[in-house]
């Protein structure tokens, strides 16, 4: 209870504090686009994070490759997974988020002025060009894009069904698929509740995918071996490998 009353102070303050920095950056223009757009980002997730006494661990952090085109498809079961990635993945990166966020005060703005790209999965079309965005940043920028593989958070904690955007995307650019177990964060703040609750929040990265070779018509067997690799990590001991 102290946590949750501990964010409700603080977080309102913090993210429109970033959203600010963040809009003013980009409306001028900033010399340093980076640092408004990935550094700013960061220090308003780390921030949240240290608030809520939640620490994080990244395993295997040496397989994410700033100068390379990367898609990390990982779990989601709290939206703590989305902190942790924001704060601890390195580089140039880029989220792909339902288009409900976009409607979040401040923060969806800022989300949007940074560069992620919003999906409208009830809308076929618009889903398709928000998916050519994403293919056009990978090709011309090659950040790390961060996609859910099940879209939205599991209220049980297990994987559930994957979609296939990920997948396709992967095999049409060529961008490796870095499979990412994030542990945790379930019990930091579950699903349909708003208590939040100190913890360790584990990021475990499984060794790239490649795709090279593949085609459009491998996409379902692309997206097998990645759920067993996820499976796999979940299952893993937690050496850790970096730490906040």
């Amino acid at each position: 209870m102290i946590r949750l009353a501990i964010m409700l102070v603080v977080v309102p303050p913090l993210t429109f504090w970033w959203a600010m920095r963040i809009w003013w950056g980009t409306r001028a223009q900033a010399p340093d686009p980076a640092r408004v757009q990935d550094e700013y980002p960061r220090r308003w997730a780390a921030a949240l994070l240290r608030c809520a006494g939640v620490k994080v661990v990244v395993e295997n952090a040496g397989v994410l490759n700033p100068g390379a085109p990367q898609i990390l498809v990982a779990n989601h079961t709290s939206w703590f997974d989305v902190l942790a990635l924001s704060a601890y993945v390195p580089g140039r990166y880029c989220f792909v988020a339902k288009k409900e966020v976009r409607r979040a005060p401040f923060l969806g703005y800022a989300i949007e002025r940074c560069g992620h790209i919003f999906i409208d999965r009830t809308d076929h079309e618009l889903a398709l060009q928000s998916m050519e965005d994403v293919r056009s940043r990978l090709e011309k920028e090659k950040p790390t894009v961060i996609m859910f593989a099940e879209g939205t958070r599991s209220a049980t904690g297990e994987l559930q069904t994957f979609k296939k955007g990920a997948f396709i995307l992967a095999i049409q650019t060529g961008a490796d698929i870095v499979p990412a177990a994030v542990s945790g964060s379930r019990e930091v703040m579950r699903k349909g509740s708003f208590f939040v609750h100190s913890g360790t929040i584990v990021i475990r990265l499984g060794e790239p995918i490649p795709v090279e070779s593949l085609t459009i018509a491998e996409r379902d067997g692309l997206m097998r071996d990645t759920r067993e690799a996820m499976l796999g990590l979940l299952g893993s001991g937690t050496e850790s490998t970096g730490s906040n």
